[in-house]
């Protein structure tokens, strides 16, 4: 049997695969195991969503092909959705594009603009699908180590100059994933400088714009005076809209830069089915409150989950967005890995190792909170029973 291509030899080790056969495994033991690893909404869409799909897929004329173009109505709502939350005008004809969810187009874009052996800065820890998208493209990552000393924000002045002038493409994404730091304007603006002075393009993902708490609201990187120049950004219905299952997300900003990505998308795929793309229209256009309620679910969670283990203990601060909590190491632990798997054997509690994001993360594991309030106080309670105290090796502090 031939091998497979040295492209995907490089790609991720399957850290999530191996963590779910040994959830299995618990299971198959009798352990009712509590899943806080991927990141997949557990929550439903809201009614005027799923009927607006519902009454979609009657309808005989959305089988045909969508084009990757998408509908215009869809992209109109993008447009008016982005004016309203970001006060950010887009031209729906030529700065909208749908996706099949945000990372089918961040793992393209790198075919459209990196040739083999040029560079993308990446952070580092990062999603997983920035990495495997430029080793795709046969480009080469540089990564931006993100650490608490510095907020979890890339240090953009300490990039050798020589890298900078031969990078193409810049990742960023705040609030982020794994690590649920956050970025102000001030970042971005000098994010934008950035891209400019070394004439590169500057990819933002903002999926969890609306997964926010305590008040805060993530700003929006095209927000800044000239971004549009260099930047284009990605939002997921996935998060926002409990839509993860049915892939749709849409990526705005640079014309050019989205007439790149349009051209590799026509060449592998017809765009995102119609119904998808219509129940997208429902959620952008609809009643906010349920967008708000939403948050306050995931607020909820993080508080229980957060501060039940902060009462053992363990130094985890709060983060202000995202759907995620990202815990340093307790003390005796320096691999995160090592760590998962004690908690698995020890609680049936399921984390994902911060190494599986990159080397910067190997410190710390990320939580998902994904589960109802009742399993995060059982998951608390069985980390309680299995380990007397913590005491934190690493005190990662979030902006």
């Amino acid at each position: 049997m031939p091998k497979t291509a040295e492209r995907v030899q490089q790609l991720g080790s399957g850290i999530f695969s191996e963590l779910d056969v040994l959830r299995k495994q618990k299971e198959q033991e009798g352990v009712k195991t509590i899943n806080l690893s991927i990141g997949s909404p557990d929550l439903p869409p809201a009614a005027h969503i799923k009927k607006a799909l519902q009454a979609e897929m009657d309808n005989s004329n959305n089988y045909g092909y969508p084009l990757t173009d998408g509908l215009p109505a869809f992209k109109e709502a993008v447009a008016q959705w982005y004016e309203k939350r970001f006060q950010v005008p887009l031209n729906p004809g030529t700065e909208v594009l749908p996706v099949m969810g945000s990372q089918d187009g961040l793992g393209h874009l790198g075919l459209a603009y990196l040739n083999p052996g040029d560079i993308a800065l990446v952070p580092d820890p990062g999603y997983p699908v920035y990495t495997a998208g430029v080793l795709l493209a046969g480009g080469v990552k540089y990564p931006l180590p993100l650490v608490a000393e510095n907020k979890f924000l890339p240090d953009l002045q300490a990039i050798p100059r020589e890298i900078a002038w031969a990078a193409k493409l810049m990742y960023l994404n705040y609030p982020n994933n794994p690590v649920a730091a956050i970025a102000d304007l001030d970042f971005f603006e000098e994010a934008v400088a950035f891209a400019k002075e070394y004439d590169l393009i500057l990819c933002h993902d903002l999926a969890y714009s609306e997964l926010a708490y305590d008040g805060y609201r993530p700003p929006s990187l095209l927000e800044v005076p000239g971004a549009k120049d260099v930047a284009i950004e990605f939002h997921s219905f996935s998060k926002t809209f409990c839509m993860a299952g049915c892939r749709l997300g849409f990526v705005v900003g640079n014309q050019e830069i989205i007439e790149g990505l349009a051209t590799v998308k026509s060449n592998i795929d017809f765009g995102v089915f119609k119904p998808i793309q219509k129940a997208g229209i429902a959620a952008l256009t609809g009643p906010d409150d349920w967008v708000k309620e939403n948050a306050a679910i995931y607020q909820r969670r993080r508080d229980i989950l957060v501060d039940g283990l902060n009462a053992l203990g363990w130094q985890i601060e709060k983060p202000k967005a995202s759907m995620f909590v990202w815990a340093p190491l307790p003390y005796g632990y320096t691999s995160s890995m090592q760590f998962s798997l004690d908690l698995l054997e020890k609680t049936g509690v399921v984390v994902v190792p911060g190494v599986a994001f990159g080397e910067q993360g190997d410190r710390y594991v990320r939580m998902a909170l994904v589960v109802e309030e009742n399993l995060l106080e059982e998951a608390v309670a069985r980390i309680g029973r299995a380990f007397a105290s913590f005491s934190s090796s690493v005190a990662g502090e979030l902006p």
